[in-house]
């Protein structure tokens, strides 16, 4: 859906709810907003999301969750596309900021990855919403300026410190999506992965040839008994995570 993206409505309307800032468009006028808040707003709508999934937060569900009529709701929000950017601007303002003081870029990187790690794991429908053109609220400004900051000291310039936390921020975005297709699979089926795995152990023993598929099945055998199934979230993270500080590392060494 493109509502399910970040950015899909209309930008002038959208920056304006997210900076409090009346348009032309309402005539200077603010809409009822002494009864609802739009954090408040963004709150009941996330409360949706988390519990039933995004496609389970529209407009008319909103406006029956606040006691109010669906046309009373847009004089607060011009439509379901700028209250997903509300939703995510409320919730980046609000997230847990963990970031250590001191001279090791290493643990404010890791701080902030592990903060995001968290933003996804309370709200997992944050991890498949596309952001590659972000309005930029004030909640977003605020999370941008305490994640650079992280990295601020490094020697690698603008540039590179833009593209450094991308990069961070991009593994952590990928493994919440995987860690939330693990979830989904487990509920699907019923069952965890060492279940999933044990349930087909028979008829995998009987397809899958050693001789074959020598190097695949000693080290799949190794990981699965180790992780207990195919793929494990914590373990990818945990794995994951200092092999993206030293590449950085090496790129920070590398800098003049």
């Amino acid at each position: 859906m493109a509502s399910n993206r970040s950015s899909a409505g209309d930008p002038a309307h959208t920056l304006a709810l997210l900076w409090g800032v009346p348009t032309a468009a309402t005539g200077g006028r603010r809409g009822p907003r002494q009864a609802h808040s739009p954090a408040a707003i963004a709150a009941t709508a996330t409360r949706i999301a988390d519990a039933e999934g995004l496609d389970a937060v529209t407009m008319r569900r909103v406006a029956q969750e606040l006691g109010l009529s669906p046309m009373a709701l847009y004089t607060y929000v011009p439509g379901k596309a700028e209250l997903l950017d509300l939703m995510l601007d409320t919730l980046y303002a609000t997230m847990p900021r963990t970031t250590p003081a001191g001279p090791d870029w290493r643990a404010r990187a890791t701080a902030v990855a592990d903060d995001n790690r968290a933003l996804y794991a309370a709200h997992p429908w944050t991890a498949a919403v596309p952001t590659t053109r972000p309005p930029l609220g004030p909640g977003l400004m605020a999370k941008y300026e305490y994640e650079l900051s992280a990295l601020e000291g490094t020697g690698l310039d603008d540039v590179r410190l833009d593209a450094a936390l991308t990069h961070l921020l991009g593994f952590v975005q990928t493994c919440a999506r995987a860690a939330a297709d693990e979830r989904a699979a487990q509920q699907d089926s019923a069952m965890s992965d060492q279940q999933w795995w044990e349930a087909n152990a028979d008829l995998l023993a009987r397809v899958l040839d050693p001789a074959r598929y020598p190097v695949a099945t000693r080290v799949g055998a190794a990981a699965g008994q180790a992780q207990g199934g195919a793929y494990n979230a914590d373990h990818a993270y945990e794995f994951g995570l200092p092999r993206i500080l030293d590449g950085l590392a090496a790129l920070i060494d590398r800098t003049p």
